[in-house]
């Protein structure tokens, strides 16, 4: 069994009369890379600062690194890195003066600082330009630095808020590379947030959708696709008030016209057999039904747009 690197125990956390973490309960093993994705203000911020020990749960409790997250919050952090809203680099120094300074704060002997600045700026692609001020850099190769400067001090665990946002896609697929190499070589648990669907789909092996504060899909992007793989695509001769009268009592969530095919959204588990054989039975001709395979992104906009009371 999985050691245990992220535990949230029925975490509620309040703002005033706001409700920012509803009964936040998920385990995140260690070594892998976590995507946490919600829209914006549902609560991942919150979360992040929660588990990093920076806000207390009104009720419930987190485990970070077998710590808990507020009573040892200090302990939690030195083991941890983040990357959050800010870089946090100083551009003014060069790459190699700006991993120095942070090795520095975290203590780390002269030695192994220069040894782990060398190894970190090659895996990063960027020891040729290790003297440059990080104020000439591009964003790609700052953006690559902060993620550096982020693990320098080896930490168990990283948080990382939006580490491609703004990048090219050039960039955006440099640095998840890395991110990948790190997880992997290094063993490093990576939470990560985005809101490039394509990108977590990618990259992680366990993935978390937030809405409202509270938890309304958790596992591997295989496994949330196949849930919600359940779309029906019919080429087919009918009036198409026959089709729009299609509804729950087939099991059909929603029907839409697409070009010259109607798409229609089944219930997880809903075979599209019968309802193909009720359509026939009232005069339609069908000439194509296709099963669809739902995207991350297909699985993300369903679970975030839908408008029912969260289960």
């Amino acid at each position: 069994m999985s050691e245990v690197a992220i535990r949230s125990i029925d975490v509620v956390r309040d703002f005033g009369t706001v409700r920012a973490l509803d009964h936040l309960s998920f385990e995140i093993p260690k070594g892998i890379v976590f995507g946490f994705l919600g829209p914006n203000g549902a609560g991942k911020t919150t979360a992040i600062r929660m588990l990093l020990g920076l806000v207390q749960p009104t009720s419930g409790r987190a485990e970070v690194l077998g710590r808990d997250s507020w009573s040892e919050g200090s302990a939690v952090r030195e083991r941890s890195g983040a990357l959050l809203e800010h870089a946090g680099l100083y551009e003014r120094l060069s790459a190699e003066q700006n991993l120095d300074f942070f090795g520095r704060a975290w203590r780390i002997p002269r030695h192994q600082r220069r040894e782990r600045t060398r190894a970190l700026l090659e895996q990063f692609g960027l020891w040729e330009r290790r003297k440059d001020l990080v104020g000439t850099w591009s964003r790609g190769m700052k953006q690559k630095l902060a993620v550096a400067r982020t693990v320098l001090h080896r930490p168990s665990l990283v948080f990382l808020d939006e580490p491609t946002a703004g990048l090219d896609p050039v960039a955006s697929a440099s640095l998840r590379e890395d991110l990948a190499a790190l997880s992997t070589h290094e063993g490093t648990t990576i939470f990560l947030t985005t809101h490039n669907l394509a990108e977590a789909e990618r990259l992680c092996t366990l993935v978390g959708v937030i809405r409202k504060g509270r938890l309304v899909a958790l596992g591997s992007p295989t496994e949330l696709r196949r849930d919600r793989s359940n779309d029906v695509r019919l080429v087919v001769t009918a009036n198409p008030a026959l089709l729009e009268s299609l509804g729950p009592a087939l099991g059909v969530r929603a029907v839409r016209r697409d070009d010259r095919a109607w798409m229609l959204s089944l219930e997880p588990g809903v075979s599209p057999a019968p309802i193909v054989r009720w359509l026939v039975e009232r005069g339609a001709e069908i000439e194509e039904c296709t099963r669809m395979s739902a995207s991350l992104e297909d699985v993300f906009l369903d679970l975030v747009s839908d408008d029912r009371e969260d289960g």
